[in-house]
């Protein structure tokens, strides 16, 4: 046993003799025995040691995992702050301010015919810069409140704004403004206007940059001398000499707010090129002096006194514009702006090789068409109506919906509006046929309950009072020249554009429907005046030459609407530009549209039609003709199976522009559609399908609208003398070839006769004709049919005999062995010599009608 006393807190068990564990307060003091603790229990210093170090960490459990720590939180904010200003300083340093890129001196746009053959560059660009001090305060302020009221005191760049837009362009959203003043200058000048992510980026940090080493004054400047202001105008000088024709200095607070107004929709808010789109650029005209008083740059008494400066007429000047290649030029570049395809700012900064549909044979003969039947016969000098005579014109494949020819004035460059896109004359009756079609497509009834077909009778006399579901409706149309018809068919009313019966026919289809009827074919629904009243059926409507064409190509196309287009290609430095794709839609059931090209059939074919003038296009045809409020335009809508047409005659003053009634033009008393737009319709057509094969309608008629012949409603329109035939044909409008038998149709000293039989029930078309001896012509025009009979028309011509005019009648002949009835004679005079009457004589062949006046029935067969 050792002398040592052991160590304190060593366990007298323990035989490692090692040291003890220190107490809680570092061991236990000299002189004092140790603690010993009881058996089994924890020492002391370990007990202290659980009791008061380092509790274990809580693991989280559930959806706590999920949730990130508050450091995690920190060091994330951090890091998006270092990236963030990092990449901004990056971005500051490392873009620096280019030069003047290609765009801000914009290069020239190609358009070309279908086949490759050019049309027109529209690249001499219309530019001169300006120093801010030349460009009136007001001028200033006026860009300044239209876009960017806090230019001078806010920052280079709006993130809100460049936000918003770049959202959009990720999500295919398109375009969206908000950018300021001096990023739009950037854009103009320095980079170009596609709309990506990376070209945002570069256009903050240059505007930034730009904002820091320029003054105000010199990125306005910069702004208004770089700025499209459509009519080819780049810069604030050029668009007010393009507008105004003087220079900027001169340009007042009213003129100003204009200009100003265009840089939001340059070519859309031209109140000359678009007169319809006046009311839009009014708008924004106000929105515009609205904000120069909100700004106190205007006083509310200056503000009361200002009207809107109407632009002059004098559009651009560039002689590669001239004649008919101007209008092209600006309904293309309408085409691609109004369908999104290619917008103002992109297109006008150049390079795209545009080919468009027209056709380069056609668009010619078009052009011709119009000097030889209204240009060439103008005398301005000896007749002051001629100077208000205006043309319009386009034309339409109805299979494809392609453009093929336009005509939109005598010259761009003297002419600026565009006559075949313009939406402010009347359509006038053109606009019947779409009441007809709504009728059959959706099953309209007369207020008696009878079926509408075109051989439903209507009451057309003069200032009918028109019959809605509960009474008058206080609506009772003239018809022109006041004339009273009596009871007659729909198909007469049609041949005669009868007013009277038409406003009730829209009445008892219903006003809303016929518009709806309407815009399905192809008459944009924004356009003027298309009102669903009983009048609408009258074409108060102020649709395009471009749009009517749209409608009749429906029509002529079976029903089935093929979306126009003007553009076939378009490619800029050798790659493609994507094209919108252009969905067909049936607008209106087979049998409406082709029921309804039935009764257009006898417009043109029969002698009691207005549109006879259109037969020298020597093809099954199609048509209606139509006259505007005071004669102010004439209008002929035709179509052949393969092509459309329409062509307006329009009266404009030449210095107002005001409307202007056509009385006394080219000579004549009054101008209506079956005259010159007739004429130049029936000679382009000739022309355009020369060297094509015939194509004769093929029509699915509704039930009970074949063509049937009818007692005129007045006594003095009833067939008189001996000769004359009675009516009797029972046969149709349907689609045959003539196997019948083959009426002369008889002479008329010194005129023409349609007589003409289709009678068989295979289906066919028969049209020619015999010159006659005697001065006149003999001729068959039958109809189409698909199993029925059609006796062919006989329009008894035009006679000289006997020191007058005949004017003839219309025949049908009935059944299979094909009858005509040679009709009954015009006022003025009497007919040739022959048997038959005084309308024109039946034809010697089989089932004609004998000189008695009776009308056997041919056998079968």
């Amino acid at each position: 046993m050792s002398d040592e006393p052991s160590q304190q807190g060593q366990d007298p068990e323990d035989p490692s003799g090692g040291p003890a564990e220190p107490s809680a307060h570092g061991g236990s003091p000299p002189g004092e025995p140790a603690y010993a603790a009881p058996a089994g229990a924890p020492a002391p210093a370990v007990a202290a040691r659980a009791g008061k170090g380092k509790r274990p960490r809580r693991r989280r459990t559930g959806w706590r995992r999920l949730l990130p720590t508050w450091r995690m939180v920190l060091f994330g904010v951090l890091a998006i702050v270092v990236i963030v200003v990092g990449g901004f300083i990056a971005g500051y340093y490392l873009v620096d301010i280019p030069r003047a890129n290609a765009a801000a001196v914009a290069q020239s746009n190609v358009y070309l015919y279908k086949d490759g053959t050019p049309i027109a560059r529209d690249g001499d660009i219309n530019r001169e810069n300006v120093s801010l001090a030349q460009v009136p305060r007001t001028v200033q302020r006026a860009v300044l409140a239209a876009e960017d009221r806090e230019f001078y005191g806010e920052p280079a760049v709006d993130p809100l704004g460049m936000a918003r837009a770049a959202w959009n362009t990720v999500t295919g959203k398109g375009t969206q403004g908000g950018s300021t003043i001096t990023q739009q200058y950037v854009k103009n000048y320095y980079l170009g206007q596609e709309q990506t992510l990376l070209r945002k980026a570069k256009e903050f940090f240059i505007s930034v940059k730009l904002n820091r080493e320029r003054s105000k004054a010199e990125i306005l400047q910069g702004y208004l001398n770089t700025s499209y202001f459509g009519r080819n105008a780049y810069g604030i000088q050029a668009a007010s000499q393009a507008y105004y024709g003087k220079d900027v200095e001169q340009i007042d607070t009213a003129q100003g707010a204009y200009l100003a107004s265009l840089l939001n929709a340059p070519s859309q808010f031209d109140v000359i090129a678009h007169p319809e789109n006046k009311g839009a650029a009014t708008a924004r005209w106000n929105y515009v002096l609205d904000g120069m008083v909100k700004k106190h740059w205007l006083t509310e008494a200056a503000r009361t006194k200002l009207t809107f400066p109407t632009p002059s007429r004098s559009g651009p000047s560039n002689a590669g514009l001239s004649g008919q290649r101007g209008y092209i030029v600006q309904a293309v570049k309408d085409y691609l702006t109004s369908h999104k395809i290619i917008d103002d700012g992109t297109l006008a900064s150049g390079g795209y090789r545009i080919t468009t549909t027209l056709q380069r044979p056609r668009q010619n003969a078009l052009v011709k068409a119009v000097d030889d039947n209204v240009n060439s016969k103008l005398k301005p000098d000896d007749r002051p109506a001629d100077k208000n005579v205006r043309i319009g014109g386009a034309s339409i494949d109805p299979s494809t919906g392609d453009v093929v020819a336009m005509y939109g004035g005598i010259d761009y460059t003297k002419q600026y509006v565009d006559n075949a896109t313009r939406r402010d004359y009347q359509v006038g009756s053109t606009f019947k046929p779409f009441v007809l079609a709504s009728a059959i497509q959706n099953g309209s009834e007369t207020q008696d309950g009878d079926p509408i077909t075109p051989n439903t009778h209507y009451n057309g006399d003069n200032h009918r009072m028109v019959q809605g579901p509960n009474g008058p409706t206080g609506y009772a149309p003239a018809n022109e020249d006041d004339r009273d018809y009596g009871d007659i068919t729909v198909r007469t009313a049609t041949n005669k554009s009868v007013n009277a019966v038409y406003a009730q026919l829209a009445e008892d289809v219903g006003p809303s429907t016929v518009e709806h009827t309407a815009i399905d074919l192809g008459i944009p629904a924004t356009t003027p005046d298309l009102t669903a009243t009983p009048s609408i059926a009258l074409g108060p409507a102020t649709a395009s030459v471009l749009d009517m064409t749209q409608a009749y190509a429906t029509l002529a196309h079976h029903g089935v609407r093929e979306p126009y287009t003007l553009v076939a290609r378009i490619t800029k430095d050798g790659a493609a530009v994507a094209l919108p794709a252009r969905r067909s839609a049936q607008a209106v059931s087979r049998q409406a549209a082709d029921t309804t090209t039935s009764v257009l059939r006898t417009v043109v074919d029969s002698s009691e039609g207005t549109g006879t003038a259109a037969r020298a296009a020597g093809r099954p045809a199609a048509g209606k003709t139509g006259t505007a409020e005071d004669d102010r335009a004439a209008w002929f809508a035709g179509y052949t199976p393969d092509l459309t047409t329409v062509v307006a005659m329009m009266g404009a003053d030449p210095a107002t522009a005001r409307h202007k009634a056509l009385y006394g033009a080219l000579g004549q008393a009054r101008v209506n559609g079956g005259g010159p737009p007739a004429q130049i319709w029936g000679q382009y057509t000739a022309a355009a399908l020369k060297g094509s094969p015939v194509q004769s309608f093929d029509l699915h008629l509704q039930h009970g609208a074949e063509q049937r012949h009818e007692p005129s409603g007045r006594p003095s329109d009833e067939p008189s003398g001996p000769g004359s035939s009675a009516p009797g044909d029972t046969g149709g409008d349907t689609g045959g070839r003539d196997t019948g038998g083959t009426s002369t149709g008889g002479t008329d000293d010194g005129g023409a006769t349609d007589g003409g039989t289709d009678g068989g029930p295979t289906g066919g078309d028969t049209d020619g004709g015999t010159p006659n001896p005697a001065g006149g012509q003999t001729a068959t025009t039958g109809g189409d049919t698909t199993g029925g009979t059609d006796g062919g028309t006989d329009t008894g011509g035009t006679g000289t005999g006997a020191g007058g005019t005949d004017t003839g009648g219309t025949g049908d002949g009935g059944t299979t062995g094909g009858t005509t009835d040679g009709g009954t004679a015009g006022t003025g005079g009497t007919a040739g010599p022959g048997p038959g009457g005084t309308g024109g004589t039946a034809g010697p062949g089989p089932g004609g009608a004998p000189p008695g006046g009776t009308t056997p029935v041919a056998p079968p067969g």
